[in-house]
């Protein structure tokens, strides 16, 4: 059965099967969201320096229906293949090429990312660090790592011994003997230390998209946590030594990233985003979803209104009221993932969520801050498009903040799609042997 629709996606694919994976060199960045299932092709090309930049040629979106997606997870299948499959048909066809590979980005409440650090002292300091050994020390951070999303996804869901997988891994930081690396291949010295960002995730979410990663009919480039993807998405020393927090509003999640020195510490996720405040709207005043909606827009546009019985007085103070409950669990994970330590003074705001301007006003609030360990207030920045590093849109049609998570993943998807570093093949190596 899976054969025959993957033969049927194959073939509606523009190009279907008369183009060979090959002749493309074109990758698909998949934002499988709450709202919209978003698709970019892009074709990598070199810059008038010589460094490879990423041209977004296509663009493609296609509306969810309100019981495709819940919190950021799929909840039916077929109807989130048919919707990412017209997405990216039509970005495929704006871009006149078919992408032989895709990145796929992963959210929802039950996505756990953290950075878990090992310092391993080595039998035998003069022997060259080669492959196999990294692998290995790799696999004993993955494993503590496990268990411990295992014990905490467990007691969130409720549900004893679920099968919780490893979705992505990423080296955050290397050092031997004290030295900072980024390559310990051929090294010598006694203690090896490594910080590995890890995201985990229930099977029966990550066997969801496989299951549209399969029906596409593309090679699979890597299931990337969007977060994550996000917080590495500035251009390098954008950050610099003091971090930043990124908040990304999406449909049905609002996603947290916590970035210190240079490399990510961990994420966290909150089942509430813009859905959430449309609903808020649709109870409050007796209104249908849609209707619920268009006023949400409006009120995020700073647009006229649509013909409702509702004042603008009433909309804000509902979206504020609303707002507020939002920042108490926003707050709530930023103090978790501080864990006690200085957190960083710039928080960047992204995701179509992030439109409505009473998102941004709240956190340029002076109370909920206050309760936290920053040493003062924080600035926040919305980002744009334009700050993705090392990608180009040629469409015109990426211009809004919720655009930046697709080109976040597209930007994660021209890294794994270029990785030939022992550093990544013993990342790889540690993750199958995971059973990812």
């Amino acid at each position: 059965m899976m054969q025959g629709l993957l033969g049927r996606v194959v073939n509606r694919l523009p190009g279907g099967r008369r183009r060979q994976d090959g002749q493309s060199g074109a990758i698909a960045a998949l934002d499988v969201g709450t709202e919209f299932a978003k698709a970019l092709v892009v074709a990598p090309e070199r810059g008038p320096d010589g460094a490879l930049v990423g041209v977004v040629r296509g663009v493609g979106r296609e509306r969810q229906g309100l019981s495709h997606m819940q919190s950021g997870t799929v909840t039916d299948i077929d109807a989130v293949v048919d919707n990412s499959l017209r997405a990216l048909n039509e970005a495929s066809a704006m871009a006149e090429l078919r992408p032989r590979s895709v990145v796929i980005g992963i959210a929802g409440e039950l996505v756990k990312g953290t950075t878990a650090s090992l310092a391993a002292r080595r039998s035998n300091p003069q022997r060259p660090l080669d492959e196999a050994e990294l692998q290995a020390v790799v696999e004993r951070v993955q494993d503590d790592a496990l268990r411990e999303a295992e014990r905490r996804i467990g007691w969130e869901s409720g549900v004893e011994r679920l099968d919780v997988r490893l979705v992505h891994a990423a080296i955050v930081e290397m050092k031997i003997d004290g030295y900072p690396i980024s390559n310990p291949i051929g090294f010598t010295g006694a203690h090896l230390e490594l910080s590995i960002f890890n995201a985990f995730a229930p099977m029966v979410h990550i066997g969801a998209l496989q299951s549209v990663a399969a029906a596409l009919g593309l090679g699979l480039l890597g299931v990337i946590a969007e977060p994550y993807a996000v917080a590495t998405c500035l251009p390098p020393g954008e950050l610099g030594d003091t971090g930043a927090v990124f908040i990304d509003v999406g449909g049905g999640t609002t996603d947290v990233a916590l970035v210190r020195h240079g490399g990510i510490a961990g994420t966290k996720m909150l089942a509430l985003g813009g859905r959430a405040f449309t609903r808020g709207l649709a109870e409050r005043f007796g209104l249908s979803f849609v209707r619920a909606e268009a006023l949400k827009v409006a009120a995020a546009d700073g647009a006229e209104l649509p013909e409702s019985s509702v004042s603008r007085d009433a909309l804000g103070e509902a979206l504020q009221a609303d707002v507020g409950v939002w920042l108490g669990g926003v707050e709530m994970m930023i103090g978790d993932l501080a864990e006690g330590e200085l957190l960083p003074g710039r928080i960047f705001l992204c995701g179509g969520g992030a439109r409505l301007p009473q998102i941004s006003d709240a956190l340029a609030g002076d109370g909920w801050w206050r309760r936290l360990p920053f040493a003062r207030k924080p600035e926040v920045r919305a980002l744009g498009p334009e700050d993705v590093a090392g990608l180009r849109d040629a469409t015109g049609q990426l211009t809004t903040r919720q655009d930046v998570t697709p080109m976040a993943l597209a930007h994660q998807g021209l890294i794994l799609d270029a990785q030939t570093t022992a550093v990544e093949r013993a990342m790889r190596g540690a993750v199958r042997a995971m059973e990812l």
